[in-house]
């Protein structure tokens, strides 16, 4: 199989991890503020409403982190691309040195790496520079914008999982139901996301639904406690 036909995972890193991110933390932190407010009382408009507003500022919330985070990384990959350009610029002797010692490194000899430098150099210098002294791609750049709509769009959807849920099953069924839900669509995001990513869908899996469920535990404990305290 040549190398171009390979199915790699790298380029789409940022994107999984937002969007990851996204489904994981919606349908965690939804289902245990539901289900937290539904420990303390069973009005279903109270819960649905705590709900809906923990659904609009945790996607606002994940969109805006996102953003920022994203955005300070581009900075900082700008910055780098600014500055090797200026050395390739004004200094393209010491950076033809620099990049012909990367690949001694690798394991050429001296003559040939001097060549490979030469050569690669001639069509498109900043490219390969910034692939071989500083780790940057294309394919893996910072796109602020992509995982700030991703992570929040992916927030959203995983967070009206649990809170659909919460509406459809009646008060007898609404913990046990929902619970039951919760733990399933984590289930499908973690094999999802593994096969998305490339890798074995188990540890995956363990991660989101035991978290999960660790996390649901202790907050309807707290909304119990609060809703016997406030009674």
């Amino acid at each position: 199989m040549s190398s171009h036909d390979e199915d790699h995972s790298s380029h789409r890193i940022g994107l999984l991890r937002a969007m990851v991110l996204g489904a994981n933390d919606g349908i965690i932190s939804t289902a245990c503020l539901v289900l937290g407010v539904a420990a303390a009382t069973a009005e279903r408009s109270t819960i649905l409403t705590a709900g809906m507003a923990g659904l609009v500022a945790g996607a606002a919330s994940m969109a805006l982190g996102e953003l920022v985070s994203v955005s300070s990384q581009r900075d900082s990959e700008q910055s780098d691309i600014a500055k090797e350009k200026w050395e390739l610029e004004h200094t393209p002797d010491i950076e033809l040195a620099e990049l012909a010692g990367i690949y001694r490194k690798k394991g050429l000899p001296q003559a040939l790496a001097q060549e490979v430098a030469v050569e690669l150099t001639k069509h498109d210098a900043l490219k390969i520079h910034l692939a071989e002294e500083l780790g940057i791609h294309e394919a893996t750049r910072a796109r602020p914008i992509q995982a700030s709509l991703g992570s929040a769009g992916s927030f959203a959807v995983g967070a009206a999982i649990p809170l659909i849920a919460v509406a459809l099953f009646t008060e007898a069924m609404r913990f046990t139901g929902t619970i039951a839900v919760v733990v399933l669509t984590l289930v499908a995001l973690g094999v999802s996301s593994s096969k998305y990513g490339g890798s074995k869908p188990a540890r995956p899996v363990l991660r989101v639904v035991i978290g999960g469920l660790i996390a649901i535990a202790v907050t309807m404990a707290v909304g119990k406690l609060f809703g016997a305290a406030v009674a």
